[in-house]
């Protein structure tokens, strides 16, 4: 299991939340999927390793930034 910590720029309310949670869960079948707007951060569990340029590369279509992508195995 891989947990990612992804620091993001340009989530500005709940709403922008919403929208890169739905993305990391269709994108990656993430699960425990969570953004903080305050924290600039998301966060996700996922079985299987993920190449961190295919989510920065999958957030970054919506407008918004990715800063660094963190992966620590769980």
């Amino acid at each position: 299991m891989f947990n990612y910590i992804i620091e993001i720029e340009g989530m500005r309310c709940s709403m922008c939340e919403a929208h890169i949670n739905d993305v990391i869960r269709k994108a990656f079948k993430g699960k425990k999927v969570k953004s903080s707007h305050k924290l600039n951060v998301s966060t996700f569990i996922s079985k299987d390793a993920i190449d961190k340029s295919l989510i920065k590369s999958e957030i970054e279509k919506t407008g918004y930034r990715v800063n660094n992508i963190i992966v620590e195995v769980i």
